[in-house]
């Protein structure tokens, strides 16, 4: 079973952008004004795969100022490519030349979410650097009782409700169950409105070790909506470990300290003025897991 959550106290604070994602910045010149933007090669928007493998491949284009997707051999590090599918965590995607594999994929509608990313995870807000398509698959064979992962292994969604929602799906328009989180428990996932405002939970993510658990960042992609401080009506609700809920009102990432070690749950969910959520397919509302080891 899931390790429960570090019941240590622990008093979170803002702080500003660490310095040394500053001194990166620094180094990077023009890239962080880069305007990317990604569209969808495949799958294409409304088609039905009849396969479980599917090959992802994106075109990017726009005002790059040097911005390249690739992994430096020496750090491990890079700019990539959030890839999310469904409401499952992302994974790194670095080299565009390549198509990005989903291999197991279960059988009924899925939703594919890209946006462009630096090295450190902070996402480009820039509209053209999001990309959203929803597809089908439909006979693909797949094994529900085995995760979807990618080419390499990364585990990309563990399926444990996947039948149980491919069946609800068919059934009726109401959404079942479809896991939040590769631990989490299960949570509502249905169809997404591509009009609507729609959340997208990035950061924090997995385990974080030694001095990247100083300041650790939460950031999200938000699409059509904006902030009370960003001129609109809408703002990001947070809390951690279930605990006392935060408000973020300017699209931008914030960082915090004070973290205990142990596991961690993190909730960001869209809300309105009156502080109430504002759903869109169950995406609106995500709690994922991480790891503080000291």
């Amino acid at each position: 079973p899931p390790v429960a959550a570090s019941p240590s106290p622990q008093n979170l604070t803002t702080v500003e952008r660490p310095q040394k994602i500053k001194d990166m910045m620094a180094q990077r010149g023009e890239q962080d004004e880069a305007k990317p933007a990604l569209t969808f090669v495949t799958p294409r928007s409304g088609e039905t795969v009849t396969n479980s493998t599917i090959s992802v491949k994106l075109n990017l284009a726009g005002d790059l100022k040097g911005y390249k997707p690739m992994k430096d051999p020496a750090t491990g590090m890079g700019n990539h490519i959030h890839v999310i599918l469904d409401n499952q965590p992302y994974e790194a995607y670095y080299d565009l030349s390549q198509p990005f594999q989903l291999r197991n994929v279960t059988e009924g509608k899925h939703t594919l979410r890209v946006f462009a990313s630096r090295p450190w995870h902070e996402s480009y807000k820039n509209p053209e650097a999001f990309a959203m398509v929803e597809f089908t698959v439909k006979g693909g064979g797949a094994d529900a009782s085995k995760p979807t992962t990618t080419g390499n292994g990364q585990v990309m969604a563990d399926n444990k409700n996947a039948a149980k929602t491919a069946n609800a799906a068919n059934a009726s328009a109401s959404p079942s169950p479809s896991p939040e989180g590769k631990d989490m428990p299960p949570s509502t996932g249905g169809a997404v409105d591509p009009a609507k405002p729609l959340l997208t939970y990035s950061r924090p993510k997995g385990e974080y070790k030694g001095a990247d658990t100083d300041a650790i960042m939460i950031d999200f992609w938000l699409k059509n909506g904006k902030l009370q401080g960003d001129g609109g009506e809408y703002r990001v609700r947070y809390a951690v470990d279930g605990g006392e809920a935060k408000f973020i009102d300017k699209w931008e990432p914030i960082w915090l300290t004070g973290w205990a070690a142990g596991k961690h749950t993190v909730k960001l969910e869209l809300v309105d003025k009156a502080g109430n959520p504002v759903d869109n397919g169950g995406y609106n509302s995500t709690t994922r897991e991480i790891t503080v080891t000291k």
